[in-house]
């Protein structure tokens, strides 16, 4: 089985295709992670993230990876591990900013197809229905108000000890969604045939979960309702 669950930053797609990885028996990869390492990179390196020419000259030196630590999918910058590293607010405008690249697009292609293609897999991130799996066997658009999706990671980011607010959160998520809706290459809209779920009004990641099963229970003829 193949899931592609996409949509906005802080909507809580990574945390629905953990959830769905680990209890349906998928591999979970979430490549929304693969262009933050990209972004990480840039700016490590004092590119800017508007200097397209620097970024591309610097892709033959990236060498990214992924690993999985009790299931938990964990992204390496060469040897580091930049799980939380990419998780900053700057780091998110990074990652809009160069997955509107198509050298960039192009370096991970290669990389996501090829996870995607290694059996059952459950992938998160903008166009995976669109671009990456386009025959996903599920495909979900999840979605949320944006002050639910600051507050939300504005709450992940505080809990990792990083000093930020919520005003500058939400400011982020604003201009990342201008960016990422907009692009000409790749854009974050649902596909065709995906189903939107808007889980403004869930207080718990369970409810998202719950309300998934629903959809792939619907789009496949299974029955996972034991998984809830």
């Amino acid at each position: 089985m193949k899931i592609a669950i996409d949509g906005p930053g802080g909507a809580g797609k990574s945390c629905l295709a953990r959830n769905l990885a680990k209890k349906l028996g998928l591999k979970y990869v979430d490549t929304g992670a693969l262009y933050r390492t990209i972004g990480l990179a840039a700016a490590r390196r004092g590119i800017k993230m508007d200097d397209t020419a620097g970024i591309v000259a610097m892709l033959p030196d990236v060498d990214i990876s992924l690993d999985y630590k009790d299931g938990r999918q964990c992204v390496f910058l060469s040897d580091e591990d930049v799980s939380d590293a990419i998780r900053t607010p700057e780091i998110s405008l990074y990652a809009s900013a160069v997955s509107a690249i198509p050298e960039v697009r192009e370096f991970l292609f290669d990389l996501q197809r090829t996870l995607a293609a290694k059996g059952d897999v459950v992938m998160d991130g903008r166009d995976i229905g669109t671009v990456i799996m386009p025959d996903a066997d599920v495909k979900i658009f999840l979605y949320a108000s944006i002050e639910d999706r600051a507050k939300r990671r504005f709450d992940e980011l505080t809990r990792k000890g990083m000093s930020v607010t919520y005003e500058e959160v939400l400011a982020d998520m604003k201009k990342r969604d201008s960016q990422d809706s907009g692009r000409k290459i790749a854009p974050a809209i649902p596909a065709e045939d995906a189903v939107l779920l808007d889980n403004s009004s869930f207080a718990d990641p369970a409810d998202t979960f719950a309300a998934a099963i629903r959809i792939i229970n619907e789009k496949t003829g299974a029955s996972y309702d034991d998984v809830l």
